[in-house]
């Protein structure tokens, strides 16, 4: 009898102890759902640009910013190594033919986090392209929802614990460089004035604020005296606080200036060979060695500096290098008075019409396309020498759409290549495919939000394979100089293969990588993100080839529509698995009667 009470009691206290912890999920679904709302809410800046939660937790997070410590991303490493080791317990021949493929993506992107542990002190807390100096600034003012009362309070709220991250960052940078890692000179110096100028006009005029005061104006539930309190709590935060930690930030720069040199590439730490690979397989999902990378750029690098020498000599230009007629056709095109307020508004009229012009066009290649607008808006000026033209996503419940920010510097105040890069960064470019994905309810919410990051080669293989298709569909008929335009963009990404490849395997110089064609701020961006540059050629050279397959392929029976529905329906994934997709498409045609 004392036995069996003893066995009832362990009993109980197994069952108790097992509605302690939680079983694992058993549906795949439900693991995916658990895990992402784990990971979501480990990142406050995550959570708020998707809005992932509702009610209180929603608007905690919203009032907070995400670490910019080495501890948070060790936590983040971790939490990916217990996402793969649950992933990797699910049978995929159970599988739907989406749960399997969300499986693979989510694998590959819980892998690379993981993978990327050895080489977390490989990147620069404080730069000019993505240091916290910058991301702060772009999360708030234009991430963070401010659509009312209470945004507008979260938003002040966030805004108070932007020194504090800001701090971290600093912190993190003195620890690297007290480790021998230190940016390249020329890095530093573009950052310190990067940071001087975010720093130097009055807090009124901050962006932080300005932005606030701009987008209360539109709430219909905020008060002309709720206006002015919370104007008032900015900028007194910028003031007192965030100013105080840009000259922080400053002045480690400067302390670290003599002590840097103008080495650009990563090859010039320890493990810098090992360090660039893992860069490039995270950015173009293949193995790929940096001299792979290297000679397929000059080969494309050739092939596109004939067509356009082809296409300028057509319009009489014949006399000088390609570089040389090019750089000429630009400065024809140039908005005059490039530097007046009256051109920087007429570029931003030019853009907004082009971009409606693509919405017409497309109608004719897509079936799928967004329902979320898309929108045009120059950068802050304090971002403008250093910014490349770019796109943010719109919010999941639509309180945000897309948002296509352009820089208004001088060497950017032409019309040639314009519609290039709208195209590129809006329609049928990003706006299409990342917009799409995230409005796209067959695929699991961590793939339509982005939760675990994006896959370069694809989106960007995506952006530039559009500007391609745009030439190829007859956008630019009768405008030969936009359709130089195209290519001396499509150039731009073959002489970034070579110049990525060569400052960080092969000991280039910034001064070699200016002198190859690739403007300054575009080398220095390079620089600080290692084989981010390597992907977009590597994408688009991918989806064009499977495209020309399967119409080689299936004939008659090939629609161009059905292939891009394909492309955007398959979502961001890695390229071997596009591919895999691509070929049980072209099968599944190709059995058609």
């Amino acid at each position: 009898m004392e036995k069996l009470r003893r066995l009832a009691l362990l009993l109980v206290a197994t069952s108790l102890l097992i509605g302690q912890t939680p079983a694992p999920p058993t549906n795949i679904d439900d693991f995916f759902r658990d895990f992402t709302a784990e990971w979501v809410q480990m990142s406050p800046d995550l959570a708020t640009a998707t809005r992932y939660f509702t009610g209180a937790e929603q608007n905690r997070l919203e009032r907070e910013l995400t670490p910019e410590t080495t501890a948070w991303e060790l936590q983040r490493i971790a939490k990916a190594r217990e996402g793969l080791a649950a992933l990797r317990k699910f049978d995929r021949a159970r599988m739907t033919e989406t749960q399997r493929t969300s499986a693979e993506v989510l694998e590959w992107q819980l892998d690379t986090i993981v993978r990327g542990e050895p080489f977390l002190d490989r990147t620069f807390p404080l730069e000019q392209m993505n240091g916290a100096n910058v991301g702060l600034v772009n999360f708030l003012t234009v991430t963070h929802p401010l659509q009312n009362l209470n945004d507008a309070r979260n938003y002040v709220a966030a805004l108070g614990q932007v020194a504090a991250r800001m701090d971290e960052a600093i912190a993190r940078a003195r620890d690297q460089a007290a480790h021998g890692v230190l940016p390249p000179r020329f890095i530093l110096q573009a950052t310190i004035r990067q940071m001087q100028s975010f720093a130097d006009p009055a807090p009124a005029q901050n962006p932080f604020v300005a932005v606030l005061d701009q987008k209360m104006s539109a709430a219909k539930d905020i008060t002309p005296a709720d206006r002015a309190d919370l104007r008032a709590q900015a900028e007194k935060i910028v003031a007192s606080q965030i100013y105080p930690a840009w000259k922080r930030g400053i002045a480690t720069l400067a302390a670290q200036e003599p002590k840097s040199t103008d080495d650009a590439g990563i090859w010039r730490f320890p493990n810098g060979a090992q360090t660039y690979a893992n860069a490039l397989r995270r950015y173009t999902t293949t193995d790929l060695t940096p001299e792979q990378i290297h000679q397929i750029g000059l080969n494309e690098v050739a092939r596109i500096e004939k067509q356009m020498d082809t296409l300028l000599r057509s319009m009489g230009r014949t006399e000088g290098s390609v570089k040389e007629r090019i750089e000429k056709l630009q400065l024809d095109m140039q908005y005059p008075d490039p530097a007046s307020d009256a051109s920087r508004a007429q570029i931003m009229q030019d853009v907004n019409v082009i971009l409606r012009d693509a919405e017409k066009r497309s109608e004719a290649l897509f079936d799928k396309r967004p329902k979320a607008p898309v929108v045009a808006q120059a950068y802050p000026r304090f971002r403008e020498n250093n910014a490349a033209a770019s796109y943010n996503a719109p919010a999941p419940d639509g309180s945000r759409p897309g948002t296509f920010q352009f820089p208004l510097r001088l060497d950017r105040m032409t019309k040639f290549a314009l519609k290039s890069v709208i195209y590129h960064e809006t329609i049928p470019g990003h706006h299409f495919q990342i917009a799409y994905e995230l409005e796209d309810q067959t695929q699991p919410r961590f793939r339509r939000i982005r939760a675990f990051g994006t896959i370069s080669a694809f989106t960007e293989g995506w952006g530039l394979y559009a500007e391609r298709l745009a030439a190829e569909s007859g956008w630019y008929d009768g405008d030969p100089a936009g359709q130089l335009g195209q290519l001396s963009d499509e150039l731009f990404r073959a002489r970034r293969l070579v110049v990525d490849t060569g400052i960080h395997a092969m000991h280039w110089t910034r001064q070699q990588a200016i002198d190859y064609g690739i403007e300054p701020s575009e080398v220095e961006r390079y620089v600080v993100w290692p084989g981010q540059a390597c992907s977009y050629m590597v994408g688009e050279l991918k989806i064009v080839e499977l495209r020309d397959k399967a119409k080689q392929t299936l004939g008659p029976k090939f629609q161009l529509k059905e292939f891009h529905n394909l492309v955007l329906s398959t979502g961001t994934v890695p390229l071997e698995v596009l591919e895999q997709q691509v070929n049980a498409w072209v099968k599944t045609v190709a059995a058609r009667r």
